[in-house]
Order: structure tokens, then sequence, then C-alpha cells
């Protein structure tokens, strides 16, 4: 009874200053997100392609960050990865702020910005450190609660970058965005010290190669964010160019979608305990391609609403549970565990823009959601492939 007092002590002290680390890092990233492209076209009056190289190094540069303060971690856990992870975009935005000047934007988003995409599973990995101590459960139940307040401050961010873009241009958003990185160090401070956890005193040097069903299920995890990231791009053509729909449908849609998420992601939390995340996460995937088969087959909206909803259940499946499940797969290395995940997404960031524009260009807005729908669907046989046996989902 006493060490569930005190393991309870430790998720209450812990547990408010990851959530606060983890809704200034969403609002920050989700603030500047939608737009850093506009920035690019109408700020530094940059060619599309230009754009595009600008925020592939971003892309390039976060996948090397992510994976190198991932083995750091590793070797020796702590709050300087994350705070590196966040003070360097705080600089970057305060940098770009000052130029328009190519190379230099280049020179920023590769030294800089890129660093800013490690800080999602730096947090992440600090969680896990940190709330393993309280109790077996505490890691898998706070990092849900976790993922549900980073999907509210992705509602929260974009209104915010957009007030201040109409409020001070693209100058006073920049700063707003720096400033709010910068704050993520304050909870991270607040922390204390990282524990040392029973796994990380036994190891020496952690193993230097994942294991093949760790790659599957990082590999299926990449093809769910590709499906994910190149249907964002073809869903608002497809509405407003071949159906033909007004601009506040496509602003409907994705909110129906937001709202269907956090809730979503908060009630996994009540999954009984002998429910396997493997099942959970398969089932997400296949939800995702049911929905990328049925919004290319219908133009009624209350049809397509719903198809938002099934969206929401299947992102909150996949990306709640499926950080917990990465590092459940690797309990020896968690740092690297958790930069699996985030790279997996930061890949597939990289490649959907080029996948949704050729297929759209060349077959049209519904090949497009169709090779989704196909692109998911090789997720779910990867996810199955793997074939790992991770601890069941635990009860607090």
């Amino acid at each position: 009874m006493h060490m569930v007092t005190d393991a309870r002590r430790v998720v209450e002290a812990k547990l408010p200053h990851l959530l606060l680390c983890v809704l200034l890092l969403g609002i920050a990233d989700s603030m500047i997100g939608p737009y850093l492209v506009l920035f690019g076209a109408d700020r530094a009056d940059l060619s599309p392609l230009r754009v595009g190289v600008f925020l592939s190094v971003i892309a390039v540069s976060g996948l090397c960050v992510t994976s190198w303060l991932g083995r750091r971690y590793d070797r020796g856990a702590g709050r300087w990865p994350a705070l590196l992870a966040v003070l360097a975009p705080a600089a970057g935005y305060l940098a770009l702020s000052t130029t328009t000047t190519y190379a230099l934007l280049l020179v920023i988003g590769a030294g800089l910005l890129g660093a800013g995409l490690a800080a999602f599973s730096q947090v992440f990995a600090l969680a896990r450190t940190h709330l393993e101590r309280a109790s077996g459960s505490a890691p898998g139940r706070g990092t849900l609660a976790l993922r549900s307040v980073f999907s509210l401050a992705w509602a929260i961010g974009p209104i915010l970058g957009s007030a201040a873009l109409a409020w001070r241009g693209y100058g006073g958003l920049l700063l707003l965005t720096s400033l709010t990185f910068a704050l993520v160090t304050a909870p991270l401070l607040l922390l204390g010290p990282t524990p040392v956890t029973s796994r990380a005193a036994d190891r020496s040097d952690p193993p230097t190669r994942p294991r093949r069903p760790v790659l599957l299920v990082a590999a299926s995890f990449m093809l769910f964010n590709t499906a994910m990231c190149a249907g964002s791009v073809a869903l608002p053509l497809y509405l407003t160019r071949t159906l033909g729909r007004p601009d506040q449908d496509v602003e409907l849609l994705a909110s129906t979608c937001a709202l269907a998420e956090i809730p979503a992601a908060l009630g996994l939390i009540l999954l009984p305990a002998r429910v396997r995340r493997q099942w959970v996460i398969l089932l997400g995937m296949v939800l995702f391609v049911v929905y990328f088969a049925l919004v290319p087959a219908t133009s009624s909206m209350p049809l397509l609403i719903a198809a938002q909803v099934a969206r929401g259940l299947a992102i909150a499946a996949v990306n709640a549970l499926g950080i917990t499940y990465m590092q459940d797969l690797m309990p020896e290395a968690t740092g690297r565990a958790t930069a699996l995940f985030a790279n997996a997404f930061i890949a597939a960031s990289l490649v959907s823009g080029l996948v949704a524009g050729a297929t759209a260009q060349a077959l049209g807005y519904r090949a497009a959601l169709l090779l989704c729908a196909v692109i998911s669907a090789a997720g779910c046989l990867l996810l199955i492939s793997a074939r790992p046996a991770p601890p069941a989902l635990t009860a607090t």
C-alpha cells in the first residue's frame, strides 16, 4: 500500500509538468505549421520549388537530429536533449523573423528548425522515464493523456497563429512561435532530475540495431502517416475541385476529425487490461482503409462527415497507442523507440506531398485518395507480419 501511495504521488507531481510541456509544444508546432509555406511564398517571395526544398531541408535535418538525440538519451537519460530540441527552434524562428535571404533560410532550417522536430520524441521519452518510476501502468496511461493534450494543442495553435498573423503579420507570428518554444523549458526544468530506471541501471550500452519486428512496426506507422499526410493534401482539392464544394466544407470536415480524435484518445484510457495495443492499432489502420475507400465513392456531406469521425478514431488509435507500443517493443532503449515513432511521421511528411501531387496530377484526386487506401492496407499487412508480443494495456 505504501508503494502504491508513493507511485500515485510521483504521477501527481510529474504529470502536470509533462502535460504543460506537451500543451506548449503542440501549440508552438501548430501555430507556425500551417503558415510556414505561406511565409516562404509571401514574405520571402520564394518559388514553389524553393519552398519545397526549404521544407525538405527541415524534415531531413529533423530525421537526423531526432535519431541522434534518441541515441544520446539512451546512453544517459536527461533533460538536456529536450531542452536543446525546444531552444533550437526558439532561436530559429527568432532568426527567421530577421531575414528572407534564401541561403540563410536554408541554414536556419537545417541548423535550428530541424532540431525542433526532435522535441516531440524527447518529451515523450522523458514522460516514459519519469512515469515508469510510479508503476508499470503509469507510462501507458500517462502517455495517452499526454497525446490527447497534444491533439488539443493542435486545435488551439492554428487559431492563435491566425490571430498573431492578423495582428502583427509574419514578424509577430514568428516571435510568438519563438516565445512559445522557449516557454516549454519552464515545465521541463520543473520536472527535476531525470530518474535512473532499473533497466537503465542494468545495461552498460543499449543494443545498436532494432529487431526485425520493431522495424516492421515502424514501417507500418510510416505507411499510415504517409496515407494520413497525403490524404490531407488530396482531400481539400477533391472537395473543392472535383465535388465543387465551398471552402467552408473543408474546414467543417477538418474540425469534425479533430473533435473526434481528442475524446477517442482519452477513451483509450478506459480499455480493459486484457486488450492488446497491437489489435487496437490494427483496428485503427483498418478504419483508415475504410475511410479512404469511402470518401472518393460519395459526394454526400453526411457520409463525408461520418468518414471524418472514422478518420479521427483511426488517428487516435494509431498515434495515441503507437508511442507506448514502440516503447514496449524496445524497453531497453526508450529514446530510440520514441525517435523511431517520431521519424515515421517525419519521413512520411517528406514523401507524402510528392505521392499525393504526382498521383493527383496523373490520375485525379479520387485516384490519390484510393492510393491512400492501398498504402493504409499495406501498413496493416506490415503490422500483422511483425507479430511482436508486447504487454497488454495495463490498468491504472
